[in-house]
């Protein structure tokens, strides 16, 4: 019958995945594979009555998706935290040690990918999801399925909830930018930003091209299962059908385990895939529920991450280029070059006195490194590798863009273009209103922005409110539908509710970050307020001095900003401060504090919430200026400075009863 054949055929296919890739012992060929593949799509095209949910077909993409639903984790996907050095990994061994006698740990590769909570029934896979932000997650169920190494069906028929990591192999990103600079496509920056925007496709099919893979890593209720220990979780996994990397490590000592660091510190770039550090975790399972949990991290495992990376390349050519303060910036152009995972091109040069200090040329090789593993920075000019053909730097004195003589400010290192109409200015002022901290317009990226722009779409703020009334001709674009247009659109909407903190960072004020919003936000309750401050009553202000204070006077005095403020009113957008009032406490008003060493009941950013929600503000550098330093364990240097400067210390048990 039909209905036989189609399953004899699932079950070969399911069982050659498993030797395939979890064996690696693979019993029949690619070519054998290929033909029952294509022989079962033939049936299933023709008894379509017949298809398995958790057919093998299925890997080459579905029908595409509406958009993500919402996935709540019952037990929380958490983070872990993260040491940078051998101190910090023996202060995490130390821990451990002060409530487990002789622990044993397991250390795993940390791949460099998307978290993935995989979810079966009776052996059946039903939903993949994101980890979002530990809580709540996306459904990614029908990319999932296009994965070749995660197993629609496991070898034994239970309910079970595994996690682990999506990532890209370094070849199949490879070749997925080959590809995309031949259709002159903007290039994927690494392996992880590649492997999470392909898990994001709404069409499937997309998914499926991108050759994604899996390492499993984690089960979250082990112990149902009668398992007791992390390793024999791991192995578990296996037997199930799931990959599981296999450069895993018991050790039993810290030194051990430092060998394990070393080992693939140096051999990390022999992997066809990406890492970016080493993660430890404590292998008993009742020792693990014994240590327990903080608000945000297991207090059983840890992250190592691996230090910066440096390489050299030549610096071809710099380019200046314009902020939206009129800021004239000077960048490197660099011969291409992969850092860390990221291929670097450019990078910034900051100002003129910066690229003076290090003596750096045009054409001179220079040393790349990513500071803290984010964003590449030339360190340093290899100047014994000079061929005297090196041009000397020179500062631009005209605008780049518009030509207008640059001017330069009293004890500042940067030059200015003052022209207002300078379409630089304009554009990246735009960009900054929508980004992320500002007033988090989803969708508009910097080229949109720019297209928009040049369009005659969008030239001020108050535009993106208006934007709705062009939505027939937006749909008319290359690359834009009814519902890119739509998402678009309902984000501008969804801007106009946030607080006004966000607006007043938006406007772009000189010298007004995103704290100093905040502040201000906070103190004046409503725009109308705050346009009417005066210069005595803004210094007075905690935290903002004299050059915030006339900044914000200045401001307000253009009568022209004063009508973007209106238009931006007109429209809708909220002028108040929806945020939450600070209780002030005398022990924290007014003062400065720094953290130091590891806090074991609180992270540190729940601590600086906390400090800043009772008066208080934080540093992360002790001086004469510091007022209170809280200590955890291994505190360090910034523990010796304070007691040597006679700064005021508390434990972290100080700290939290002060907050009672």
């Amino acid at each position: 019958m039909v209905q036989d054949r189609i399953d004899e055929i699932i079950e070969i296919l399911n069982k050659a995945s498993y030797e395939y890739y979890v064996l690696d012992k693979p019993t029949i060929t690619d070519q054998e594979y290929d033909k029952y593949l294509k022989e079962l799509i033939k049936l299933e095209e023709k008894y379509p009555e017949f298809k398995r949910p958790n057919s093998p077909t299925v890997r080459v993409g579905g029908e595409a998706v509406e958009g993500f639903d919402k996935v709540t984790h019952e037990i929380p996907m958490l983070s872990l935290s993260n040491v940078f050095n051998e101190s910090e990994i023996v202060a995490f061994d130390e821990r451990v040690r002060k409530e487990v006698s002789n622990p044993k740990y397991v250390c795993e590769l940390k791949i460099d990918g998307l978290s993935v909570s995989l979810l079966y029934k009776e052996g059946k896979l039903i939903r993949g999801a994101t980890r979002g932000d530990g809580i709540t997650g996306e459904d990614i169920t029908h990319n999932v399925r296009t994965i070749k190494n995660i197993p629609l069906t496991l070898t034994e028929p239970i309910d079970i909830e595994v996690r682990g990591e999506i990532y890209m192999p370094k070849e199949s990103f490879k070749t997925l930018n080959e590809e995309r600079a031949r259709n002159e496509m903007d290039l994927f920056a690494n392996p992880r930003n590649a492997a999470a925007g392909s898990v994001r496709q709404l069409d499937p099919k997309i998914a499926a091209s991108r050759n994604l893979s899996s390492f499993l890593y984690h089960l979250p209720n082990a112990t149902e299962y009668g398992i007791y220990s992390h390793n024999q979780a791991l192995e578990y996994m296996k037997k199930l059908g799931f990959t599981v990397n296999p450069n895993i490590r018991k050790v039993n000592n810290i030194s051990e385990l430092l060998d394990f660091i070393a080992e693939w510190t140096e051999n990390r770039n022999q992997l066809p895939y990406e890492i970016d550090g080493i993660v430890i975790k404590l292998d008993d399972l009742n020792e693990q529920h014994k240590l327990g949990f903080t608000a945000k991290y297991p207090r059983w495992a840890t992250a190592y991450k691996f230090p910066a990376m440096e390489v050299y390349t030549k610096l071809r050519d710099i380019k200046f280029s314009v902020g939206r303060t009129g800021q004239v910036t000077p960048n490197a152009i660099l011969e291409p070059v992969t850092l860390a995972g990221s291929t670097i091109s450019k990078t910034t040069l900051h100002n003129e006195d910066y690229v003076l200090s290090k003596n750096i040329r045009i054409g001179d090789i220079v040393s790349i490194k990513k500071a803290g593993d984010v964003i590449p920075e030339v360190v340093r000019v290899l100047e014994e590798r000079r061929t005297g053909n090196e041009i000397p730097f020179e500062m631009t004195k005209n605008c780049p863009i518009c030509g207008s003589l640059l001017v330069k400010k009293e004890k500042e290192a940067a030059y200015y273009c003052k022209n207002e109409h300078c379409d630089a200015k304009k554009i990246e002022g735009l960009i900054h209103y929508a980004s992320r901290d500002a007033m988090n317009i989803e969708g508009f990226g910097d080229s949109i922005v720019e297209d928009f722009y040049n369009m005659g779409y969008l030239k001020s703020f108050s535009d993106y409110y208006s934007l709705k009334n062009y939505k027939e001709e937006l749909m008319e674009l290359e690359g834009f539908g009814t519902k890119s247009i739509q998402n678009l659109l309902d984000g501008i909407e969804e801007s106009k509710n946030n607080s006004l903190e966000r607006l007043i960072f938006a406007l772009g004020i000189r010298h007004v970050g995103k704290k100093t919003a905040k502040i201000l936000a906070s103190y004046f309750k409503t725009m109308d307020i705050l346009e009417e401050a005066q210069y005595e009553e803004l210094v007075n202000i905690y935290d903002i001095g004299a050059m915030i204070a006339k900044s914000v006077v200045d401001y307000f005095n253009d009568e022209n900003n004063r009508r973007i403020v209106e238009l931006l009113r007109n429209t809708g957008v909220n002028m108040s401060y929806l945020g939450k009032e600070v209780s002030a406490k005398e022990e924290f008003e007014g003062k400065t504090f720094v953290l130091t060493g590891s806090l074991e009941s609180i992270t540190r950013e729940e601590a600086k919430e906390k400090i800043e929600a009772v008066g208080g503000k934080t540093s992360s550098t002790v001086s004469s200026k510091t007022d209170v330093v809280v200590v955890g364990a291994n505190p360090g240097s910034k523990y010796d400075k304070a007691k040597s400067l006679g700064i005021t210390i508390w434990t972290e048990s100080d700290f939290l009863d002060m907050l009672k």
